[in-house]
């Protein structure tokens, strides 16, 4: 995601790594850069103007005068700046009723209807609600009512739906009604989008507003309409008043203008981002991980948040001692490779580590994880464990039951050995720590 405007900061901050200091003439240069990029990466101009302004004038500041290197010193400013501009830290949704109605609303093709249940699979996920229901308001598009059945039995949710009722206030009334019989913690409600903004959407949006009473309204905005999708979400709030956006479809071709503006443009925070088409794949918005993530420099804070969600502290403290006494073996491996597939594709979790971006079109090739387990799997416990010697005769058998050449066999061994003296002469774990910004599972 944010492919071009990554590339183009990472090219101006090398740039400026060239130079001795900053001075007015390099900040001004670099500045004109950045404006250039925004703009290209379709960021709303009045933004845009405000963000440069900001940049330039802390750039310029004494302070950041005095630290050691230029191309730091401007990455820092950018950064911050992004940060600020994007929100102040995780926006929390309002859950205090009960039920407590939270209203999706947004244009045909953002994936209103797909975040319902995403949303509903993560509240359950995250122990925010026990007792959901998801109502089917959306009889507009042809399908919507049986799409979201089908999303709500996967997410484990009900659907409230009428069958043959064309009118969506009355199915939000009985909805409501249901919800409260049922006891339920909380009740999403889908609308009807269109392809444009028209006054007749706003209009029964405002009616529905009235009658369900949500504790919040959220805007679904597709990311790869950039600026676009600001001004939709601008219009939205003026007749609706949202209370947060989630921003959808990031693991495409995603344009920056949406996330660096929505914000600034309607007032209101950018919640949560889909970053996926599995149901899991939501998570909250996080201001400095967007801002990393569009400077290039990885998105370490999701990445520990996905390790955590499969390794306790417990796990991680065993596996580091594991390593650092040099006892790891074929078992820990293999049950660590696991963890990792369950975190997502090796494409993905590659592109969350910093400085990877420039690899993007590096050759991930998922298959070579299932050949490492049938490897492993085709062992016996004493060889997983190590007190046997791989031998030729251990390593053909090995070879014939996973499927695989002995070659593969070979270069796993001497692959396993080279990581186990890689990790046995690191200093420190802890070092990861420092890395991921003091949000490693090592404490």
């Amino acid at each position: 995601m944010f492919g071009a405007l990554s590339e183009k900061m990472h090219g101006l901050f090398s740039k400026l790594g060239g130079k001795k200091t900053l001075t007015e003439d390099n900040i001004s240069e670099a500045v004109s850069d950045v404006r250039l990029a925004l703009l290209e990466a379709d960021v709303n101009y009045g933004v845009s103007k405000t963000l440069i302004m900001r940049i330039k004038e802390k750039a310029l500041g004494d302070d950041v005068l005095k630290s050691v290197t230029p191309g730091q010193q401007f990455i820092k400013v950018v950064h911050d700046e992004l940060v600020a501009l994007m929100g102040d830290g995780e926006a929390t949704l309002d859950l205090t009723q009960k039920p407590s109605v939270i209203m999706m609303c947004g244009l045909q093709g953002s994936g209103k209807t797909t975040h319902c249940a995403k949303l509903a699979r993560y509240l359950k996920k995250k122990n925010l609600a026990k007792k959901i229901l998801i109502a089917a308001c959306d009889l507009q598009r042809p399908a919507a009512v049986l799409q979201l059945k089908t999303l709500g039995e996967q997410a484990g949710v009900p659907v409230f739906a009428i069958e043959g009722e064309n009118n969506p206030l009355v199915v939000a009334q009985k909805a409501i009604a249901e919800a409260r019989q049922q006891n339920c913690d909380v009740l999403i409600v889908d609308t009807a989008g269109r392809l444009h903004l028209d006054n007749d959407l706003m209009l029964q949006l405002e009616q529905m507003r009235q009658i369900v009473q949500p504790t919040e309204v959220l805007f679904v905005a597709n990311a790869t309409t950039g600026q676009e999708a600001v001004s939709i979400a601008a219009a939205f709030n003026t007749r609706i008043a949202i209370t947060g956006t989630i921003l959808t479809m990031l693991d495409g071709n995603a344009r920056a203008g949406a996330a660096i503006s929505i914000r600034e443009v309607t007032g209101k925070p950018l919640k949560f981002e889909g970053v996926g088409e599995k149901l899991d794949d939501l998570q909250l918005f996080n201001p400095t991980s967007m801002a990393d993530r569009i400077l290039g420099m990885g998105d370490t804070i999701n990445l520990v948040k996905k390790a955590q969600e499969h390794m306790n502290e417990d796990e991680a403290k065993s596996l580091e001692q594991k390593i650092r006494t040099a006892s790891f073996t074929y078992t820990d491996y293999l049950s660590q490779m696991q963890m990792v597939r369950k975190m997502g594709s090796l494409k993905s979790i590659m592109s969350m580590l910093p400085g990877m971006g420039q690899f993007k079109d590096m050759d991930l090739k998922e298959g070579e994880l299932y050949k490492v387990e049938a490897i492993i799997l085709s062992m016996t416990p004493d060889e997983r464990s190590e007190k046997v010697e791989l031998s030729v005769p251990r390593r053909k058998r090995i070879a014939k039951g996973s499927g695989t050449k002995i070659d593969d066999i070979n270069r796993l061994a001497k692959s396993f050995k080279q990581a186990k003296q890689f990790f046995k002469n690191m200093p420190n774990m802890k070092n990861l720590q420092k890395m991921m910004g003091g949000n490693a599972l090592w404490r």
